[in-house]
């Protein structure tokens, strides 16, 4: 009740007319209603499919429904403006990703939004690692294979991303950056149809979170040739790191939950409690796992620092790689 009495006295202290018992209640009785979870990404992208997998669980464990918003477009800027606005009641979820949160602000030349100061963190679920994926029909089995192939100059040969800012589109420049070759970049609406894309031939690569191409890659509709972390992983075994080609390759991105600044800080202890408690479930670690995702909680002080050092790195990883602002 301590947070309660905190929270009844600021609005006090504020001049608003709002009873204590009435204050205590709403946070006492949070959730009393379902909650949306806005996500910037279209349905079958990466950050949809692992937000579904946790989402699900957590449904039960908050004993309310949360029910998935996808709200695409702008490389994530569409959707995180939208959870800017949103009313800071808890009963608004943001799935904060490392390309919509930090790195699509940066190819407008006027933001609309600060990832740090203009939300509150619930905190950090997973680390999403990238997938080097190839069309069944090139022929190459390899990092080396495929390098050696772009530099053939045969056509076509596009790399296919979830558009403009993506996760998918910085990973693959930078990965085109350090193998020193190029390819026709094809920037598609979401993750979902950027693999469909690779399945049906129309493109021949992409570096794409885990989450959009596992299914894929397990029902043999495409190839993966290598992943993003600097080291081999369990949780893709028998797919080489990049890095084994390119010493230090290494390109991650992370997931988790915002609300709109100003939610009450009791609430958003619950929804983190709540996701705390969500992570923990095998159920959910198995499916994190399936798509290649890490579970790595963070607390919402954490969070917020990294992605603080996100908006850091990848400011200047799209100046290196050359990316203009629109």
């Amino acid at each position: 009740m301590k947070h309660n009495r905190v929270f009844a006295a600021l609005f006090i202290v504020s001049g608003w007319c709002v009873p204590v018992a009435a204050v205590a209640a709403t946070v006492d009785s949070f959730p009393s209603r379902s909650i949306r979870v806005l996500v910037p990404n279209g349905a079958g992208s990466s950050v949809d499919t692992l937000t579904r997998i946790v989402t699900t669980s957590m449904s039960d464990v908050i004993k309310q429904q949360l029910v998935i918003d996808n709200r695409a477009g702008a490389g994530g800027v569409i959707g995180m403006e939208i959870g800017k606005g949103a009313n800071p009641d808890g009963y608004t979820m943001i799935a904060a990703t490392t390309a919509a949160s930090t790195i699509a602000r940066l190819l407008v030349k006027n933001p609309t939004y600060h990832p740090v100061n203009d939300y509150d963190m619930i905190g950090q679920f997973g680390v999403t690692l990238n997938v080097l994926v190839v069309a069944n029909a090139l022929p190459v089995k390899s990092v080396p294979e495929l390098i050696a192939y772009a530099k053939g100059g045969k056509q076509p040969f596009n790399m296919a991303s979830a558009g403009v800012g993506s996760q998918s589109h910085l990973s693959g420049a930078y990965f085109m950056l350090e193998a020193k070759f190029d390819s026709l970049h094809v920037p598609y609406k979401g993750g979902g149809a950027s693999v469909a894309a690779l399945v049906a031939g129309e493109s021949q690569w992409s570096l794409t979170p885990s989450a959009a191409a596992m299914s894929h890659v397990t029902a043999k509709r495409m190839r993966a040739i290598g992943h993003s972390l600097i080291k081999p992983t369990a949780l893709l075994p028998g797919i080489p790191p990049i890095s084994d080609t390119i010493p230090g390759f290494d390109y991650t991105g992370w997931m988790g939950f915002m609300v709109p600044k100003g939610t009450p800080k009791p609430i958003v202890e619950k929804l983190h409690a709540a996701m705390v408690e969500t992570m923990k479930l095998p159920d959910v670690a198995k499916a994190m796992a399936f798509q290649g995702t890490e579970i790595i909680i963070l607390k919402p002080a954490e969070f917020r620092k990294e992605v603080q050092e996100s908006m850091v790195k990848n400011a200047k990883l799209v100046k290196t790689v050359g990316l203009q602002a629109n």
